[in-house]
């Protein structure tokens, strides 16, 4: 089968296209034939030696969607549509820029039911399967709560706000830019902040009592600042570190961390563990939302398989506005 290898770190062109053997499933896998893939910033980390040195061929990619083509268990039938996302890929096995992709069993989520298209469905995985990890596991979001998604103009910050629009809430977004206000509005903003690094202060003064919930999407560059809009027994989760390294020096617990607000890190590796199995995850109806038009889509752009490497370089020019999908 094709498969997009990284020998080396490096730009994008060390992204090559090459020949490599298909992996037969074990009895706790499945082998998918890939029809659409969603690109991640996880991977472009991994190609330019970010995640640790490449030290053998790896293939990049931590989610899919396609047709079953073997479950030695017989728990997905030959030809199902499927999902899957994380479960080691690209790290511990083989990842999605493939024609096919063996995966773990407890992280295949079935897609029957749905005939949204492949390119579609392609966008959804890894980001609104975190965004559930996120507001439902760490936030405990309900309906009519108000949620501030900083850096909402990312792929799964816009998973966020359509998701929690979806769900009920009033949506604060924030962007860097004047220029993408109108679009966070068309996509269910409440409110939009531009972001300057220093937002306390506008958010309080649209919600006066603090928000409920934060979802950190920018990372240790904005947190103290986030942590200053929730209200006392609210809530921050961490998900994304657009703002640089994970790094928060001399925290101070009591002038940082406002009385009774809660702060953690959702890790999207949880996906498919004991603790967050998919078989829970509202992956299925958010497709259904998305072909009814009741969640708008966040995909902004498709690529054919041979041009991954370009669709790298758009990631990292920040001006994807959305998700960036393969469709093979």
């Amino acid at each position: 089968m094709k498969a997009f290898v990284i020998e080396q770190a490096g730009t994008p062109d060390a992204l090559k296209l090459r020949d490599i053997p298909s992996v037969q499933p074990s009895d706790d896998e499945v082998r998918i034939r890939v029809r659409a893939l969603g690109l991640n910033r996880a991977e472009t980390y991994l190609r330019a030696g970010k995640m640790g040195p490449i030290t053998a061929p790896r293939v990049p990619g931590i989610e899919a969607v396609g047709e079953v083509i073997h479950d030695p268990s017989g728990t997905f039938r030959t030809g199902q549509r499927v999902a899957t996302a994380m479960g080691g890929m690209q790290f511990a096995r083989n990842g999605s820029y493939a024609e096919e992709v063996t995966v773990l069993r407890s992280n295949v989520i079935s897609l029957d039911g749905s005939t949204l298209s492949w390119e579609e469905l392609a966008a959804l995985p890894e980001a609104y399967l975190t965004v559930w990890g996120a507001l439902d596991k760490s936030l405990a979001i309900e309906p009519g709560q108000t949620l501030l998604v900083r850096g909402a103009t990312s792929s799964v910050g816009l998973a966020a706000l359509t998701y929690a629009k979806a769900r009920g809430l009033k949506v604060i977004a924030t962007t860097r830019s004047a220029d993408k206000i109108q679009r966070l509005r068309e996509m269910g903003a409440d409110e939009v902040v531009v972001d300057n690094g220093s937002i306390a202060e506008h958010v309080r003064q649209l919600v006066p009592q603090g928000v409920d919930a934060v979802l950190e999407v920018v990372g240790a560059a904005t947190l103290r600042d986030s942590l200053k809009t929730v209200r006392p027994f609210g809530a921050v989760s961490v998900i994304g570190l657009l703002g640089g390294a994970p790094i928060l020096e001399q925290l101070h617990l009591m002038q940082d961390l406002p009385s009774a607000v809660k702060l953690n890190f959702f890790g999207s590796g949880l996906l498919g563990t004991p603790d967050m199995p998919l078989k829970d995850s509202p992956l299925l109806w958010i497709a259904k939302e998305v072909e009814a038009g009741r969640i708008p889509s966040i995909r902004t752009k498709t690529f054919d398989f041979e041009q991954i490497p370009d669709a790298h370089r758009l990631m990292e020019s920040d001006g994807a506005l959305g998700k960036l999908v393969v469709k093979l």
